[in-house]
């Protein structure tokens, strides 16, 4: 298992395997193939559902807790928001039944971010989360975050795939000493990913997937990834992406995929901020 060191000195795998849109009855099923096929890092939030489930998966593997980097995602909190995110955080270890979290990310950009930073900071002083960071921010946010708190984020996990690579973004963030976080590496097969014909010829130039051809794009990048799959042949092909490597012309090829725009929602959209900022969770 590769790995990256964040910005306080943390160890992070640089493949994981990540639970967004797997149904909770599913997960516990999925999260022990996963650990069984390799997999230690684990990535879930509060807004999927399906935390308890992962914790089930955890206790039952057996494995050490320090083999394990387990991510949590604190969603959008009421106000008072600084108390509230205590609360959240609180909800999240008990379901997953642990005694500290290894990352944990703020989900989204809106309601009251410096307290529910101000939060998260104390808790990562307090050794309940070891690493605290963010989730669908964007440059303008990010700067802010940092230019106003103590704690840089140790993390962004942003859309980033084939079709919206980010590498201006990248570049960027790894600037201030924050590492990149992929999520919709596959972009859920938009744009037809999976038979996109140059993926397809170089993963037939190395014998390997389209699947394997983006992680190993992606992890080559230094991007920390974290594919979901409920099958566990599937997950066995996403894990094993460390035996080639890309060319530099391989690179420049698929660069030229790259369309500079989300295919899913656009954080800066009035609709979509409209939206998600009036969200809440029923627990």
């Amino acid at each position: 298992m590769h790995h990256v060191t964040l910005n306080n000195g943390v160890e992070m795998p640089l493949l994981g395997f990540g639970v967004y849109q797997i149904p909770a009855e599913d997960t516990e099923r999925a999260v022990s193939d996963a650990l069984a096929a390799g997999y230690r890092l684990l990535d879930t939030a509060a807004a999927y559902g399906n935390e308890e489930a992962v914790g089930r998966a955890i206790k039952s593997a057996g494995l050490p807790r320090e083999e394990l980097f387990v991510t949590t995602k604190l969603w959008i909190q009421d106000a008072p928001a600084e108390d509230n995110t205590r609360r959240a955080f609180g909800t999240s270890l008990d379901k997953l039944g642990l005694d500290h979290l290894d990352l944990y990310l703020m989900h989204q950009p809106f309601g009251d971010v410096y307290a529910q930073w101000r939060a998260m900071e104390t808790l990562n002083q307090e050794g309940l989360a070891r690493a605290i960071g963010v989730a669908n921010f964007y440059p303008d946010r990010l700067l802010d975050l940092i230019a106003n708190n103590e704690t840089v984020p140790a993390v962004n996990q942003i859309e980033t795939h084939p079709f919206f690579q980010r590498a201006d973004y990248q570049a960027l963030m790894s600037g201030h000493g924050v590492r990149i976080q992929s999520w919709g590496g596959f972009a859920e097969g938009r744009n037809d990913l999976f038979t996109n014909p140059l993926l397809t010829e170089i993963g037939e130039a190395h014998g390997k997937s389209v699947a394997q051809v983006v992680l190993r794009w992606l992890t080559q990048r230094g991007v920390i990834t974290i594919p979901k799959s409920v099958r566990p042949e599937r997950m066995a092909e996403n894990i094993d992406v460390y035996d080639f490597e890309l060319t530099d012309d391989q690179l420049a090829r698929i660069a030229t995929l790259d369309t500079g725009s989300s295919l899913f929602f656009d954080h800066h959209d009035p609709e979509i901020v409209t939206w998600l900022a009036g969200r809440r969770l029923d627990a």
